[in-house]
């Protein structure tokens, strides 16, 4: 294979970019289930036909959509606690994104607490109003202080 060849072959994305866009896709399908209160088979089944998933982990937006959906009044209590609102004032996009990011606070510690919550801080920069973000990224900060003790101190003793 010559250097053009090379060059022209689109490269592959990595785990973390393919993660990333099923985090944007599952916020668009909870978004939704949130809104329609449609069965999350259905919009699964609808975000196959309507959007070009290749470009992400299908398991791991499937695993957020029905993590999150299944869950959803326990993760509300894990971060409702750090609300300066009720929860019914949040805005959908804002507790779409919490409640990923405390799904993978919280359910998945596979995922290092500060990819979770850089993760939710993009979602809502692309998603949310616009100062949502700074919002987000308090309560998942405030979150990951309790959910992840020990690995935050294990951190912070390796520096």
């Amino acid at each position: 294979m010559s250097d053009q060849d090379k060059a022209k072959k689109p490269k592959k994305p990595s785990r973390s970019q393919l993660r990333s866009a099923s985090r944007s896709f599952a916020l668009q399908a909870l978004y939704q289930w949130q809104m329609n209160h449609s069965s999350v088979n259905e919009i699964e089944a609808q975000f196959a036909v309507d959007h070009d998933m290749s470009s992400c982990d299908k398991t791991y937006f499937r695993e957020l959509v029905y993590g999150v959906a299944s869950k959803s009044k326990a993760l509300d209590e894990q971060f409702e606690v750090f609300l300066d609102r009720p929860l019914a004032e949040l805005d959908a996009i804002e507790l779409a994104t919490l409640r990923i990011g405390t799904f993978e606070l919280v359910e998945r510690l596979d995922v290092p607490y500060k990819v979770a919550i850089n993760e939710g801080v993009e979602l809502a920069k692309s998603f949310g109003a616009s100062e949502s973000h700074k919002y987000v990224n308090g309560i998942l900060d405030k979150l990951a202080q309790r959910a992840r003790r020990e690995e935050i101190a294990a951190r912070r003793n390796a520096k």
